[in-house]
């Protein structure tokens, strides 16, 4: 939480918050998660701002506490909200992810305090693809392994990751159980060069429901090509974002 978050004025909320539709067949406490998501899509909050105690809401929603309760909970499960028992309900902060910098999700998250995990989608064995093919200069029959993962941070969704391995630089392909860098370090194959292309996308639905965020929602996809210390490239992987999670920082400088 920032030392400059701040608490809405009411008065400014009750003109995105106003009673609720009792007769249309959205539950209440959907209807109270679309409009907090809408004032952040507005901007009238913006991250590490606080909203009001549950009774304000209550008030300007005309509906109970434990609606209200109930439409944070889940807000604060999809990573839209933190709650800091004692001090209230936060919209949460957007990640900085340095585009300068050759780290992996795991060594990202650490830097922050926040704790790195995966929920695994799949992983498969087989040949290089022709796209992998001339993306990693590899030739065609190239084994390869393919991993797909959640990434979380502090058990909140930050990304979809799709990554494309030499199998020659793992010893197996359960050699990878949290992170794939440490893996990699392990047979001297960490990559210490990377090309990477950053493009804006919309989310689709399976996207939007792994990511917690809604079908069209702006998206960002990073593709990444790795390279050992060889100079082989033995990585291409995919990550799909929330536009509204993560920044994408670089320093630049003139050349002389």
């Amino acid at each position: 939480m920032s030392d400059e978050s701040k608490t809405i004025p009411t008065a400014t909320l009750s003109d995105v918050f106003r009673p609720l539709d009792q007769e249309t067949q959205q539950p209440l406490y959907r209807q109270v998660q679309s409009a907090i998501r809408d004032a952040i899509a507005r901007r009238v909050l913006k991250p590490d701002d606080a909203l009001p105690p549950e009774r304000e809401l209550a008030e300007l929603f005309m509906i109970s506490r434990i609606t209200v309760r109930k439409a944070i909970s889940g807000l604060v499960s999809e990573g839209v909200l933190d709650t800091h028992h004692g001090s209230g309900n936060f919209v949460r902060s957007k990640v900085e992810k340095n585009f300068a910098q050759l780290t992996s999700f795991t060594e990202e998250m650490a830097s922050r305090g926040m704790t790195a995990s995966s929920r695994w989608v799949s992983r498969s064995e087989g040949m290089v693809q022709p796209e992998e093919a001339l993306t990693m200069r590899a030739s065609p029959g190239t084994a390869v392994f393919r991993f797909k993962r959640l990434r979380l941070a502090d058990d909140s969704p930050m990304s979809i990751e799709n990554t494309t391995i030499l199998a020659e630089c793992l010893p197996s392909i359960d050699a990878v159980e949290h992170s794939l860098y440490a893996a990699l370090k392990k047979t001297g194959n960490r990559p210490v060069r990377a090309l990477q292309r950053l493009s804006a996308l919309i989310l689709d639905e399976e996207q939007a429901g792994m990511l917690g965020a809604k079908p069209g929602d702006a998206g960002l996809l990073v593709e990444r090509v790795g390279f050992n210390s060889k100079g082989v490239a033995i990585e291409y992987s995919q990550s799909w974002y929330r536009g509204d999670t993560y920044d994408f920082v670089a320093e630049l400088s003139i050349s002389d």
